[in-house]
């Protein structure tokens, strides 16, 4: 590659001809000047009301439809919440999967590449449809929850939690003082609308739906109280990591993880704390189980999973073709196989 050659003007070495003394600012005497006077180190959130309608701003934007109802009220309804994890931090595929219809997505944080910075715009793609998103921490941590809920998802999930104590720590993490120890920034974080939302202290704990995932035998053993523990809304079971504490990591199926699992969901249900129950679907527990059992929140595949196996039957459907010389297609283009199985631009 060749080499630039640039000829730098040091910043100081301005010809004097040029130079041209500024004029200091002189604001106009109409200017009100006690409007000015507001301290900037105050952060208080912008309260829009006080705006008068004859100000020289641009105009208000027109009211926001109103939202949807909250993961929070829709349980409380005796809904099941059908859902999805995305591992691939796609916003494209967030974007399809709110679109899809899914009830609520799950930006997990604890198995897939992305962290805090690139969960933004995944809520950003889910916000326009008003799908409801969680976060799932990578480590149950103060540090991790604070980061995460200053995004605004409308629920949390924290991974591993094996004891009431646990449990505790994890709603004190999602609460300001004095009854929790997050941090705050409130008057200028996502959460808050950046501060537009002046009601956020007063309502921040209503919609907010805090998940606690029991995924060991020692937590099944506590799993009850776990779910009693105040302000605990939801026990999402981790069937995978389960199976590994039980000793069949290579089969979930085994009898004796779902004894264990099974002996959890009993726990939930009938636990005085009012916690609902939620959990992953896999190939030998279909969601329709889940939800008989008594789930109200069922997860049902990955996006990096369904794109796998469409990838992979995509590919497999290509080689079998060669290897028998088949065609899905007559000479006259007419369909051998099932006739709803169409190309996409049919």
């Amino acid at each position: 590659m060749a080499a630039l050659s640039l000829s730098i003007t040091p910043a100081f070495a301005v010809p004097k001809t040029s130079f041209v003394k500024p004029r200091p600012l002189i604001p106009s005497r109409s200017i009100a000047f006690s409007s000015l006077n507001q301290s900037i180190s105050s952060l208080k959130p912008l309260n829009l009301t006080k705006i008068s309608a004859s100000s020289s701003l641009s105009p208000s934007p027109s009211p926001s439809p109103s939202p949807s109802p909250s993961l929070k009220s829709r349980l409380r309804d005796g809904e099941i919440l059908y859902g999805i994890f995305l591992l691939s931090f796609s916003p494209t595929l967030a974007e399809i999967a709110a679109l899809s219809g899914y009830d609520f997505v799950v930006i997990d944080m604890e198995h897939g590449p992305g962290g805090i910075y690139e969960s933004l715009p995944m809520l950003h793609s889910l916000a326009h449809t008003n799908t409801p998103a969680i976060i799932r921490l990578p480590d149950s941590t103060a540090a991790w929850a604070k980061k995460a809920l200053d995004l605004g998802p409308q629920g949390i999930m924290f991974p591993m939690i094996e004891s009431a104590k646990d449990a505790k720590k994890a709603v004190s993490y999602c609460r300001f003082p004095p009854d929790g120890i997050r941090g705050s920034a409130h008057p200028v974080v996502r959460a808050s609308n950046y501060g537009i939302n002046e009601d956020y202290l007063n309502n921040y704990m209503e919609d907010l739906l805090i998940m606690c995932q029991v995924e060991t035998v020692d937590g099944v053993k506590k799993v009850e109280d776990i779910a009693a523990v105040e302000g605990v809304d939801c026990i999402q079971m981790g069937p995978l990591d389960l199976s590994a504490s039980v000793g069949y990591l290579w089969d979930p199926g085994h009898k004796k993880v779902k004894e264990v699992l099974r002996t959890a969901e009993k726990a939930v249900l009938k636990s005085n704390g009012g916690a609902f129950l939620g959990g992953f679907a896999l190939p030998h527990d279909p969601p329709e189980e889940l939800g008989k059992r008594g789930y109200n929140m069922v997860s049902g595949a990955v996006d990096i999973g369904l794109f796998r196996n469409a990838a992979v039957e995509d590919v497999r459907k290509f080689k079998m073709s060669l290897n028998t010389g088949s065609n899905e297609y007559d000479e006259e283009g007419k369909e051998d196989k099932d006739p709803d199985d169409k190309y996409w631009s049919e």
